[in-house]
């Protein structure tokens, strides 16, 4: 493809070469480039990629885009400067990829919780309607019987749109994805065109990004300016209000759903049950019973979600229901690994104050016994870190029995000034715990020290299967380990 194709539409300087060339890919790793390649300077986290040009040019890199001046590159390769890279990134992977996300479908999902279950409710219901619906999310890219992990749950640019043209080349044209607020602040899904958006909710997280909830939730509107079609919020939760009052008069049309009545899209005549909820699903075009079988309101909230995008894609409330109903359950998603007639073991993802206090609201009422809370939090060492910390050490003090405070993933963070916070808000909100740093060690005690009617809960990783320590990802699955040590229990026990 020719590189003035490829910029079509980039702002940019001419530092040197031309734009009359042909190009042979696109990557913002110097060492994946091609001979041919264009090669993107882009600055992250770790590492700054200005400082890898020169090895792309060694690997055959025929063109560079930088942001910063002063960046000496050897005469025979073409260098453009642009004000950010990040952003030039996306738009250059739009045009390579021919802007698919036009020719598709696309409904975005974003919100601190639930995103990941309403893609399955979603993927489940278009699948009763016989239309084929890929996912890209935290639980990795489906695109009809393949599944593949993603490193990021909104993954960068030029790894979007090559998803979009793998769809788009197994005849996927429906997407839903979990859109992120990094995948927003840091320009991801900048120039995909968005049909339908839902919002779920707003609480505490990733904080030590955006450093405000204010900046946080401007972060997740961007995503409410991008749609053609409908926007989708959760009209329950006070963030949501916001949003609906900002983008009432917007191009795309408004739908709300919630748990009133007020709303567009509503439940009505909830029972919940230990496994499962059902409600009467109230809509403008009728109304039907709905069974979600995964426990407690936020999974009603989500249900509401994804059958709200449903019903802009008009699909039939009989499709909707059959989908549904057709999910059984979701991976680390208070997903029950070991049951018997006295004990039940719960994996859950709930990593943030609000999405914990939830679970374990959820699990309380159906538990005769304790809740054993085996939980640890990945947070930064600043004070949003710090503030996190505390507030899941709040709510497992009010609502676990006892918490076993264990690893979860420090990455390069310091592990033991980690648990000595968590250990510290403990003891401020008068709970009772105990400290066991090898996790699968602290599953072992939780499992040891149950007592008839317990419920232990696993939280904080769900379906990951590895843990991060230090640079390390080392091979763990919360529910593998769980079933490892139940054999080898009655193993011992025959």
């Amino acid at each position: 493809m020719k590189l003035k194709q490829v910029v079509n539409g980039l702002v940019y300087e001419l530092i040197q070469g031309e734009v009359e060339i042909d190009i042979t890919g696109i990557t913002s790793d110097s060492r994946k480039i091609d001979s041919g390649g264009l090669f993107v300077a882009v600055s992250g986290f770790a590492a700054d990629g200005h400082q890898f040009i020169s090895n792309a040019v060694i690997n055959g890199a025929s063109v560079v885009i930088v942001a910063k001046d002063d960046i000496v590159v050897a005469a025979h390769v073409t260098v453009l400067r642009v004000q950010n890279t990040r952003d030039a990134l996306a738009r250059i992977s739009t045009n390579y990829y021919g802007n698919l996300s036009e020719r598709m479908n696309v409904i975005g999902v974003t919100g601190t919780n639930g995103k990941t279950s309403i893609t399955f409710f979603l993927h489940s219901i278009f699948d009763k309607a016989g239309q084929p619906l890929g996912i890209i999310g935290t639980m990795g890219t489906v695109i009809g019987e393949k599944k593949s992990n993603n490193k990021n749950t909104t993954p960068e640019s030029m790894d979007l749109q090559e998803m979009f043209s793998a769809m788009i080349n197994s005849q996927v044209k429906d997407c839903v994805m979990e859109v992120s607020s990094h995948g927003l602040s840091l320009s991801r899904v900048a120039y995909t065109s968005f049909n339908t958006a839902i919002f779920t909710n707003l609480t505490p997280d990733h904080l030590e990004l955006h450093h405000t909830m204010n900046n946080y939730f401007e972060a997740k509107a961007q995503l409410f300016g991008m749609t053609s079609d409908y926007n989708i919020i959760n009209m329950d939760d006070p963030f949501g209000r916001v949003l609906i009052k900002r983008f009432r008069n917007a191009k795309a049309k408004m739908l709300t759903y919630g748990l009133r009545s007020i709303a567009d899209i509503y439940a009505k005549d909830i029972v919940y049950h230990i496994d499962h909820s059902v409600y009467t699903l109230k809509t403008p075009k009728g109304s039907i019973e709905i069974k979600v079988n995964l426990p407690g309101e936020m999974y009603v909230y989500n249900s509401l979600a994804a059958i709200s995008a449903a019903y802009c894609n008009e699909i039939s409330l009989n499709q909707i229901k059959d989908g549904i109903e057709a999910v059984s359950k979701i991976q680390g998603r208070l997903e029950v690994v070991y049951e018997d007639r006295d004990n039940r073991i719960i994996v859950d993802f709930a990593h943030t104050e609000d999405a914990l206090e939830k679970t374990l609201k959820t699990i309380r009422p159906f538990t005769k016994g304790r809740i054993i809370l085996v939980f640890g939090v990945y947070a930064d060492n600043s004070d949003e870190g710090a503030a996190k910390r505390k507030g899941m050490a709040r709510v497992a003090s009010k609502f676990a029995d006892i918490s076993i405070i264990t690893t979860d993933n420090p990455k390069e963070q310091d592990n033991e000034m980690i648990m000595q916070d968590i250990e510290r808000g403990m003891i401020f909100f008068n709970g009772l715990y105990k400290v066991v740093e090898d996790r699968r060690d602290a599953i072992h005690h939780a499992i040891h020290s149950s007592g008839t009617g317990d419920v232990i809960i696993i939280a904080g990783k769900g379906h990951e299967s590895s843990q991060i320590i230090g640079k390390a990802s080392i091979p763990f699955n919360d529910a593998e380990i769980v079933k490892q040590l139940i054999t080898k229990r009655s193993s011992m026990s025959c």
